[in-house]
């Protein structure tokens, strides 16, 4: 369908693609002066706060839990309402999940019962700022603080946000960030990890590329055993121009959230985020569907949105749900916001080269699926 609107997609310019081909000219292609660049680049716009680059952001989680010296049966809380990486990784390093239901205004972690969650046996907490709107971190902080505890923030949709005018990432501990192709700006894949010392990017940089210190005169040791995460400078080639794009991409998805909110329906029962034009990134607009009220399913009612040549997606199915996470005891009903959410979610398309007449036509054909399968 030539007219196609996809819920997502990356908008990469005529620079970045020539600044790639002369990578590719180069002879250096793996890691190397571009990766040396992306990272300082990110650095300065974290404030000046250590960051190192990997081929991924789950690749940086891990690292951040091996960073905080995650032991078997250390407590990580988090929460279901996230992609399965956040908690896989938890698993994969030795560490116990413990999740906790999410705010079902918000729909980020409830820090209420963060607190209530916090055990003797408590190392870690991984709030996830939902779809690019921050997890407060006045209270998260507070909470980490009086308990002792390490944050790995998830800020892997959260490029740009901000709390308090405060970049999401130039204060606070451990920050993931993600550069995946559907994120507001992106590597094609990739992530980043903004560190608060040098004594941890050191300790980074060994995990990342098997555990290798490489010395002046050539010889080497390997003192822990490191994986295989570092980011090629093809990839670093395309975060560079990104980034420098990424204030006005974030500006052109915060018009066109706006325009949702003005476009949309409120007769058809929708569920909005919620309207934060402050801190919000706005990496993704997602309403909940008046399923109760539908005869169609959610899988019926992204088919036929897809018939009229708009494309929506779904972000996320809550994971403790998944068959993995049931043979591990989780069951329906534990979350039940989480669950609410996970079951009704809609992704609307928003990416910057849209327009607000794209915004119009999807609201357009969503309100005639669901007005003609309201019961």
């Amino acid at each position: 369908m030539s007219d196609f609107l996809p819920f997502t997609r990356p908008s990469i310019d005529e620079e970045t693609i020539n600044d790639v081909a002369n990578v590719l000219r180069s002879g250096w292609i793996t890691s190397g002066p571009k990766v040396k660049a992306f990272e300082a680049a990110l650095s300065a716009y974290f404030g000046g706060r250590p960051v190192r680059v990997v081929n991924s952001a789950t690749g940086g989680q891990e690292i951040a839990l091996r960073l905080i010296d995650i032991q078997p049966g250390d407590e990580v809380i988090t929460t279901p309402m996230t992609w399965v990486s956040t908690t896989n990784v938890v698993l994969n390093t030795g560490g116990k999940l413990v999740l906790v239901d999410v705010d079902p205004l918000t729909r980020n972690i409830d820090l209420d019962l963060v607190e209530a969650a916090i055990t003797p046996r408590t190392k870690a907490i991984i709030p996830i700022d939902l779809a690019g709107l921050p997890v407060d971190r006045d209270r998260l902080y507070a909470i980490a603080n009086k308990h002792g505890l390490r944050v790995i923030e998830d800020a892997a949709q959260a490029q740009g946000a901000t709390w308090k005018s405060k970049k999401v990432g130039s204060f606070g501990d451990l920050c993931s960030i993600s550069f995946h192709a559907n994120k507001n700006m992106t590597t094609t894949e990739g992530g980043a990890l903004v560190m608060n010392n040098e004594a941890e990017a050191v300790l980074f940089e060994k995990w990342r590329l098997q555990g290798v210190t490489r010395f002046p005169d050539g010889s080497m040791d390997v003192d822990l055993p490191g994986g295989k995460f570092n980011m090629t400078d093809v990839a670093a080639a395309i975060g560079l121009g990104q980034l420098k794009q990424l204030d006005g991409f974030n500006a052109k998805r915060k018009e066109l959230a706006q325009a949702y909110f003005r476009l949309l329906d409120t007769e058809l029962g929708l569920e909005l985020p919620p309207a934060n034009f402050e801190d919000s990134n706005w990496h993704m607009f997602q309403p909940l569907l008046p399923l109760a009220k539908m005869n169609i399913s959610r899988g019926e009612f992204i088919a036929q949105m897809k018939e009229k040549g708009i494309g929506i997606g779904v972000h996320y199915p809550v994971l403790h749900l998944f068959t993995y996470y049931r043979k591990l005891g989780y069951t329906e009903g534990m979350y039940p916001h989480a669950e609410h959410i996970g079951a009704s979610t809609i992704t609307l398309p928003l990416f910057p080269a849209m327009e607000v007449a794209d915004v119009e036509r999807v609201c357009i054909a969503l309100r005639e699926v669901i007005a003609a399968s309201l019961k």
